[in-house]
């Protein structure tokens, strides 16, 4: 212990001042994201007479519960989480299974037609076929309200693809080559070596799948019909449109003393309810970015 701190280097003057620039920045980076944030959490929990008079506050004066009561009335709001945590949940599944299949043979360089199929894919990226061919597709596969049509076509992106692609070319050949001499079967090495050794990667590109999927709006509004298979984001625009509707024609419910929710509140507690559940999945995966990926998996 003693002989580590006697080790520790020691940073000149401009080096420390450079390090002190950058947390600063990395500080007023961190403030600049919690602060809108905390404004949002604070105004679903205020009184519409606090939200006129006071332009920013961190902390409400009075709280008031009436736009998340407002919010929970009818319990759409509940089946709307259900349908989103559905989706979610088996949409990144949908998305994972796609995606690491077909990145693995294509990080082989042996593979016969790899460049090719990797030059098509690029292509989605710079070119998609528009929203009127997308539906044309969706509706005569037959899966117009459907889960399936918010899942299958986006089953693969293409630069997720890529970057799990990247990883797995990255991964040493002999761990492949041993596990083959030990009689291991392609599919064998393939989850019982590189998935595990790739759980960073796959928990990054699993993130971006499951926030795509929450924060969908647009597809859900093309494809579903049924009411009761509305996922969150839709339940709270429609909400929304009431409680400004409401606001209108003064038809709003009467909440008693806190007087009737704003539609300001009514906005961010919308905000809230559709941030805060994604939110939660971070701290899961935040282990697996800040993990080396490969020390100690080959010796020598």
């Amino acid at each position: 212990m003693f002989a580590s701190r006697k080790n520790k280097i020691k940073l000149s003057p401009a080096e420390k001042v450079g390090m002190t620039i950058v947390y600063a920045i990395c500080i007023l980076a961190g403030v600049l994201t919690v602060v809108p944030f905390l404004y949002i959490v604070a105004g679903s929990l205020a009184t519409e007479k606090e939200l006129v008079e006071r332009a920013f506050f961190i902390i409400p004066h009075t709280v008031s519960l009436n736009a998340y009561k407002y919010i929970a009335a009818d319990g759409s709001i509940f089946r709307g989480l259900a349908n989103s945590f559905f989706i979610m949940v088996v949409g990144t599944i949908i998305n994972m299974l796609f995606t690491t299949t077909l990145a693995y043979p294509l990080s082989k360089s042996w593979l016969k037609g790899r460049n090719l199929v990797l030059n098509v894919i690029i292509v989605t990226m710079l070119f998609s076929g528009g929203m009127i061919p997308n539906y044309l597709v969706v509706k005569n596969l037959g899966l117009l309200d459907s889960y399936l049509a918010l899942m299958l076509p986006g089953a693969v992106n293409a630069f997720n693809l890529i970057i799990i692609k990247n990883f797995f070319q990255e991964l040493p050949h002999e761990l492949e080559e041993a596990a083959k001499i030990d009689g291991c079967s392609d599919l064998g090495i393939f989850v019982k070596i590189i998935l595990p050794l790739s759980k960073p990667s796959l928990a990054s590109v699993g993130l971006f799948y499951a926030v795509s999927h929450w924060n969908d709006f647009f597809n859900s509004l093309i494809y579903l019909n049924s009411t009761k298979k509305f996922p969150v984001q839709i339940i709270l625009r429609q909400i929304v449109l009431l409680a400004q509707g409401a606001s209108a024609d003064g038809s709003a419910i009467d909440f008693g003393a806190g007087g009737t929710p704003p539609e300001q509140a009514v906005r961010m507690a919308a905000t809230v309810v559709a941030t805060i559940p994604i939110l939660c999945v971070y701290p899961f995966v935040q282990k697996y970015f800040e993990q080396g990926v490969m020390v100690g998996a080959v010796k020598g």
